[in-house]
């Protein structure tokens, strides 16, 4: 696997650039994820501040991901690149230097806004230098570093608050940010023109045509949904609602819920690339739809919560499910693109999986409140199987056709 890895990044240095731009910036983004509940109580906050922290990043992401999208096919994806990694830096180091909540939640909007445009714009640039034969393979090679980022940045954030204090992780992503920027604009090759190559007479499509196109797909709208319901899982589920669980019915102690989590991402991390290789050898539903129900059952083995062995496979099943449909589902949206429009598409795309960034832990943390955890975390499954029956019916397999691009 490793070799494989080696071989598809040598072959291919646009997926190189990208890749390392995506790591140095979600390193910065991991670096700041254990320590915004302490920061945000030294200015004075309390847990429910903590929240609005998050969503106010995740606001602007979710606002700013299709206008991000669709920009990239006018001004290209390198430019739209830059742009977000200036905004994630400059927002950043004003959450740094806020002096008060209010302060740090207009600056994480900004450093949010930032984020859209990077995340998106990622797998926008995987898109047109891949096929359809190869396109989820490249995929999971840029999650495989994404993972990786966001699972070691985590660490350094802590020891670094640690030792000199809370805002400095702050300050560490807006240089990382600035970093990754600058080799944007030095060493990554503009790509949108590339899916233009030898079809110059294409017309453009404009952003309303290819949203209508898109909406009466229901190919594009359940694995959308699917993308929904994945990012819901992960902020409002494993971060907040299956803790909460494990403490107050489980018996469990963080220590313990954080080593099944570790082990959860360390499989994830290890098998998401090999899940685009299956993709594009099975084709995308032929991943997507069993790791959708791996991930189904994991939240309904947390809801138990019949002793920590079962917690822990409960949490591998949603380490593995996880991996086995997120580079495909990514690919089978760009897949669904109609010429011209990987940019409108994918943030399109990214829009409906920030949909339950915010929504998830708003709607899950009232359910948690009012009823319990256990219901929560049996909401979830439910919403999974709700999604994965129509997506097995109706979601056509995507064809595979070739398109101009350079060949791997």
């Amino acid at each position: 696997m490793v070799e494989r890895l080696r071989d598809l990044l040598r072959a291919n240095h646009i997926l190189l650039w990208i890749c390392f731009i995506t790591l140095i910036n979600q390193i910065g983004f991991g670096v700041v994820i254990p320590v915004l509940p302490f920061f945000v109580q030294t200015l004075g906050g309390t847990e429910a501040a903590v929240g609005a922290a998050v969503a106010a990043f995740g606001l602007g992401r979710l606002l700013f991901d299709l206008p991000m999208g669709h920009l990239t096919e006018h001004l290209g994806r390198r430019r739209v690149l830059v742009i977000g990694t200036a905004f994630a830096s400059v927002g950043s180091l004003l959450c740094g230097l806020a002096g008060s909540n209010q302060q740090l939640l207009v600056f994480r909007f900004v450093a949010g806004i930032g984020s859209a445009a990077v995340l998106v714009v990622g797998p926008i640039i995987v898109a047109d230098v891949s096929s359809s034969e190869n396109r989820a393979r490249m995929m999971g090679v840029y999650s495989t570093f994404f993972q990786f980022a966001v699972g070691i940045g985590p660490v350094i954030g802590g020891a670094m608050s640690a030792s000199i204090g809370p805002r400095w992780p702050f300050f560490t992503f807006a240089i990382l940010a600035a970093m990754a920027g600058v080799v944007g604009l030095t060493r990554l090759p503009e790509t949108r023109r590339a899916i233009h190559h030898g079809a110059s007479n294409q017309v453009q499509p404009r952003g309303a045509e290819v949203l209508g196109y898109l909406v009466r797909n229901p190919g594009f709208i359940l694995v959308g949904l699917i993308g929904f319901a994945a990012t819901a899982a992960r902020t409002a589920g494993i971060f907040t609602v299956v803790p909460a669980t494990a403490y107050r019915y489980g018996g469990l102690n963080p220590t313990q819920v954080g080593l099944a989590f570790t082990i959860a991402n360390l499989l994830n991390f290890a098998t998401v690339s090999a899940a685009g290789v299956l993709a594009d050898r099975f084709g995308r539903k032929a991943t997507i739809a069993p790791g959708a129900l791996l991930v189904a059952v994991s939240f309904l083995l947390f809801s138990f919560q019949i002793g920590y062995p079962i917690f822990v496979l409960s949490a591998i099943f949603w380490g593995i499910g996880s991996s086995m449909y997120n580079s495909p589902a990514t690919a089978y949206a760009a897949d669904l693109a109609p010429p011209g429009a990987n940019g409108t598409t994918l943030g399109i795309y990214r829009a409906l999986g920030d949909l339950g960034y915010v929504l998830g832990p708003i709607g899950l943390g009232y359910l948690a409140d009012q009823v319990s955890p256990v219901m929560a975390t049996l909401t979830i499954s439910v919403l999974f199987l709700v999604i994965l029956a129509p997506f097995v019916v109706y979601a056509p397999e995507p064809k595979r056709k070739v398109k101009a691009v350079s060949p791997l």
